[in-house]
């Protein structure tokens, strides 16, 4: 048997956190006697000379973003390492995988993926073919590569969790920081996952086409132990970035109740559905209680029609609802967006930044969320749900996604001016900006924008850095890359 593989495991974006991508395989590769280096690309250059003498090269792509990122990272590598065996693992690494296997990647795994990785590093180092490696798509074999039949889902068994390695990975204090619990205050961030998958199906999430309505908990004693050693190097606030924390509501208060006990100053936040919200108010309260100084919640529209065409579960009513209770509890609640899609109507739009304001939302909602365009990625349940479909296109393989044309066409002219106009504003005031949005919302509508005074602002808690996985790139994040995948 040969020496164990040198393996490279690369991180494009996770979202401003310290990779838990990259922390989680890294640990089982090196426990069973790997040498494993690994490289952050969005706080840290890439080595001219990191990948050379590795047999495998590992990319991780969570989410779109991290995709497209990956493209460039991903040629340069390959020029380091022509003899490495390059294998993408996470979501989008699933949902692409036809594309990915015609190019770039010599195999690709989706799903609970750690164990694979490991797999496919012992087969690399005993000279086995990796087509034998369960659970992984292969370029130029069944499954693999354009035509090569359908789509693999993801990997769906449970795993033999790690303790996740950061000892290897950059510190804390280059990743996002949180602001808050009170105003002024500045703290480090950890990032934890309690679970993985989602029990549930919405048709625009990237999650559906690949867990198919399953989640995995992690051991409460591995989650805890991982904030503990966030602690250890300075982290003050921990993010909980499970889809839904309440999937499994017994296990995550579980671990939010220790985790208070241990640790009474820490804050956290969590992600929660709406439905969720309000099915479950007295572990809400008691997350309040427990130090949690925010609630993340897919809103996505205030549409009943754009809800019902996504599946989200909840109505407008619904959010009202979610937004009084969380108010009530004095809990923070920062919904997000997905402010375009093809059904959304201009004076949905509209009423939509007119809810902003009235709500006193302006300082809860990141103004990249007013700018959010619906991503379609291949496998997408929404391609499934939709019968005349007039506004879908074709699948664009460099964008990793079918375009599509707003039935309005004022409806994408708008979406470009307002995404032009937040990144233009990236340090401004976010109250000007939301009024600068409204004021080109008018005037699609060909109407004056009505004299509106911002009433309720004031600090809100939140990360230095949140861009979600359901955006596209920004300019300054794709201005040096030039994606090229082969194919």
């Amino acid at each position: 048997m040969r020496q164990p593989a040198a393996v490279v495991l690369v991180s494009c974006y996770e979202l401003g956190r310290q990779p838990f991508n990259l922390a989680s395989p890294w640990a089982q590769l090196e426990a069973a006697g790997f040498d494993v280096v690994g490289i952050d690309v969005a706080v840290e250059p890439l080595p001219d000379d990191i990948a050379r003498g590795a047999q495998l090269v590992a990319i991780s792509v969570p989410m779109h973003t991290a995709l497209r990122l990956s493209m460039t990272v991903a040629q340069q590598l390959r020029q380091q390492a022509p003899e490495a065996h390059f294998c993408f693992y996470g979501l989008y690494a699933a949902l692409n995988e036809q594309h990915l296997l015609a190019g770039c990647a010599d195999s690709v795994v989706g799903g609970e993926f750690e164990q694979v990785l490991l797999a496919l590093a012992q087969a690399l180092a005993a000279g086995t073919p990796p087509q034998q490696v369960a659970g992984l798509a292969v370029a130029g074999h069944a499954g693999g590569g354009e035509g090569g039949g359908e789509r693999a889902h993801g990997v769906l068994q449970k795993l033999t969790f790690m303790l996740p390695q950061r000892a290897g990975l950059p510190s804390l204090e280059r990743y996002a920081t949180f602001f808050g619990p009170s105003e002024g205050e500045v703290r480090k961030v950890g990032y934890v996952e309690a679970s993985r998958g989602c029990l549930h199906v919405c048709r625009h999430c990237p999650i559906t086409p690949v867990y198919q309505g399953r989640f995995f908990v992690v051991p409460k004693a591995l989650v805890l132990a991982d904030a503990e050693q966030q602690i250890g190097a300075g982290a003050r606030h921990i993010t909980f970035g499970d889809p839904d924390f309440f999937n499994g509501p017994g296990h995550s208060m579980a671990i939010a109740r220790a985790l208070h006990q241990r640790h009474p100053d820490v804050s956290f936040d969590v992600t929660i559905k709406v439905q969720h919200l309000l099915r479950y108010p007295q572990h809400l309260a008691e997350l309040s209680q427990l130090g949690c100084a925010f609630v993340v919640s897919a809103v996505e529209s205030l549409s009943d029609e754009v809800l019902s065409k996504l599946d989200k579960g909840h109505n407008r009513e619904d959010i009202s609802a979610a937004l009084k209770l969380c108010r009530t509890l004095a809990l923070t609640l920062r919904p997000t967006l997905v402010a375009f899609t093809p059904w959304t109507r201009l004076d949905d739009y509209v009423a939509l930044l007119e809810w902003i304001i009235a709500e006193g939302l302006i300082d809860a909602i990141e103004p990249i969320q007013l700018a959010i365009r619906l991503l379609i990625p291949p496998g997408s349940a929404l391609l499934h749900s939709e019968g005349d479909a007039s506004w879908l296109g074709p699948l664009s393989l460099d964008d990793f996604g079918y375009r599509w044309t707003h039935p309005d066409a004022r409806m994408d002219d708008l979406q470009r001016q307002v995404a032009n106009i937040v990144e233009a504003a990236a340090n401004e005031d976010w109250g000007a900006v939301v009024l600068r949005v409204r004021e080109a919302a008018y005037q699609a509508l060909q109407q004056p924008a009505p004299a509106v005074a911002l009433h309720h602002r004031g600090f809100v808690p939140r990360l230095s850095e949140a861009w979600f996985c359901c955006a596209e790139p920004s300019h300054w994040q794709l201005q040096r890359l030039q994606p090229s995948c082969g194919g």
